[in-house]
């Protein structure tokens, strides 16, 4: 039985990309997994097929129905903004005493191999007082974090090792997911990486990458 959660170092970065792509790697070896994914926001129910949670059921080879997307994530909010804003553009909160509860609990009753995808960034604020570092802080599980290729990406991927670090947190592997239409180079980031990350595995992703790929990230996992 293992968790491992999905997080990484800002929004629209390539998490669920990451995670899918692990679900299919696992279930074709034919190892038990699921996933979940706790909060997201600018979620539409009429284009649940594409959002977060409709992508990693369809590579669990469950139905994308209500119920599913109920039980894999549960607090679901309409502006594609953070958790924090989001929830008081609703007139609702995001309970995190709650969020720790469901994520523990699905951790605890876990048989095979579970995926908790984070939504944002590490700092992402939740509500008023809780970040997502707050929530990986809570949980203690092994990380695989994810950046890009964007411009910027080194600060940001540098310093949010940083803080996970702070935190004595356990980082298994970083995986530099290739940003589409950036100036940046996966080849540059990955070499300017490796001189500053010295004790985590990185591992490259292109935009079209192959079975193999994943594999070497599992095995870090």
């Amino acid at each position: 039985m293992s968790a491992i959660f999905v997080t990484a170092t800002g929004t629209d970065i390539g998490k669920t990309f990451v995670a899918t792509g692990l679900i299919r790697h696992w279930r074709a070896a034919g190892r038990a997994v699921d996933a979940l994914k706790p909060v997201t926001t600018g979620f539409d129910p009429a284009e649940a097929e594409g959002s977060d949670a409709g992508l990693l059921l369809n590579a669990l080879g469950k139905p994308v129905t209500p119920e599913e997307i109920e039980r894999i994530c549960p607090w679901r909010y309409a502006a594609p903004l953070s958790p924090d804003v989001a929830t008081r553009r609703e007139n609702r909160q995001l309970p995190f005493d709650e969020l720790i509860a469901f994520s523990q609990r699905a951790v605890s009753a876990n048989t095979g191999t579970l995926l908790i995808e984070g939504v944002g960034g590490v700092m992402v604020p939740l509500d008023d007082e809780h970040t997502v570092l707050d929530w990986l802080a809570a949980l203690r599980l092994p990380l695989l974090v994810v950046t890009g290729t964007y411009l910027g990406t080194l600060s940001h991927t540098l310093t949010s090792l940083d803080v996970l670090e702070r935190r004595k947190l356990a980082v298994k592997a970083l995986v530099v997911n290739e940003t589409a239409g950036s100036s940046v180079t996966l080849a540059d980031t990955l070499t300017t990486l490796g001189r500053f990350v010295r004790t985590i595995p990185v591992v490259g992703l292109t935009r079209a990458p192959d079975a193999a790929t994943f594999k070497t990230i599992a095995d870090l996992l």
